[in-house]
């Protein structure tokens, strides 16, 4: 309201200042005799004064123009006010029309710079999100590592010396029902020894560690055939694979190896990584228990699998698990190769 009358009065005196530099000009000196007419003639019917009729004009134009003013005014604040709101809005650029008014251009210039930060924002959340997890992952093999050391200085050590001394008992003369205790219990001990190094695999897992495939599988395996009782054969070729292809192939071999170890109870398991009609085929047999597939099974052992096939699916793999209850199991996955890794193949086997 105040702005209002202001804007009233600056207009009022400003026509009235105007009338009069006009009058000064058109009737000359400010004197009774030239503007006497201004006061003395009067204009019908009301008999009014001139100047009293121009004032009036001079207050209802000056009435007009500032409300005009003002409801020109309210009217931009509220526009302004809209788009200030919705400024932050996505895509709110496409919104402000393409006229060049300077309210316009100041508007996409503040769009654009609060998408460049709100770009910038989602991108450094981004990257905190993916150092918290490396984080976090790094701690967490960390710890999965020392917990592997200290079972395999402890525990494991442990079950290997009560293994030992189980053996040398055994082999001592003995009743038949000591005998057949002694066996029992070193069975025990022996099936508790594959359980820990299954759960050493799972906790401190061999990485490739810039080696292929190949040669990954075939220490991976010589590893372990120095510490189980069962034999393990074993073919294995060299074949061109992504370093993805190559990472999943060894952690699902790993996991199948595992499950043999802590579940199968088996005495021979090979391994097959070869190359075959335009495909990588990497197979873990076993003649242990086997499971009941659509049973429900072990819980770890399901886990173990689900792993599998969560693997065989990311790198765009077809994958077969086979099992049969007291005959074994039998865990395939097969890659495509590329047509150049093909062709390579069948040279080698020309030659």
């Amino acid at each position: 309201m105040i702005a209002f009358i202001s804007r009233l009065f600056t207009l009022f005196i400003t026509f009235s200042i105007t009338l009069f530099i006009l009058l000064l000009l058109i009737l000359g000196e400010p004197i009774e005799e030239n503007w006497r007419f201004l006061w003395e003639d009067l204009v019908s019917p009301n008999q009014v004064p001139i100047i009293v009729i121009m004032l009036a004009i001079f207050l209802a134009l000056s009435f007009i123009i500032a409300s005009w003013m003002g409801i020109s005014l309210k009217l931009k604040e509220s526009i302004t006010t809209r788009y200030v709101r919705k400024i932050a809005e996505p895509n709110f650029s496409q919104t402000i029309g393409k006229s060049n008014s300077s309210l316009n251009k100041a508007m996409r210039v503040a769009n654009e710079l609060i998408e460049t930060q709100r770009a910038s924002l989602q991108r450094l959340a981004t990257e905190k999100v993916q150092t918290n997890d490396a984080i976090v992952q790094e701690r967490l093999l960390a710890e999965r590592q020392r917990l592997a050391r200290e079972l395999h200085d402890s525990v494991s050590q442990q079950l290997f010396a009560a293994s030992m001394l189980l053996s040398a008992l055994t082999e001592q003369e003995q009743d038949e029902k000591s005998q057949k205790q002694l066996g029992q219990v070193e069975k025990v001990v022996q099936q508790a020894q594959l359980e820990m190094r299954a759960l050493l695999l799972h906790l401190r897992p061999v990485a490739l560690h810039n080696k292929t495939l190949a040669e990954g599988l075939e220490d991976l395996i010589l590893e372990l055939q120095e510490k189980v009782y069962f034999n393990i054969d074993y073919q294995i070729e060299e074949i061109s694979l992504s370093k993805t292809e190559e990472d999943h192939l060894f952690r699902i071999a790993q996991e199948a190896l595992s499950n043999t170890l802590r579940h199968a109870k088996a005495n021979e398991v090979e391994l097959l990584f070869i190359a075959r009609d335009q495909l990588a085929i990497l197979r873990i047999q076993d003649n242990g228990l086997g499971f009941d597939i659509d049973g429900d099974g072990d819980k770890t052992s399901s886990y173990g699998l689900r792993n599998i096939a969560e693997r065989a699916v990311e790198i765009g793999c077809t994958y077969k698990i086979v099992s049969v209850p007291n005959e074994g199991t039998i865990v395939e996955v097969k890659v495509p190769l590329k047509m150049e890794v093909s062709l390579q193949k069948e040279e080698q086997e020309n030659d």
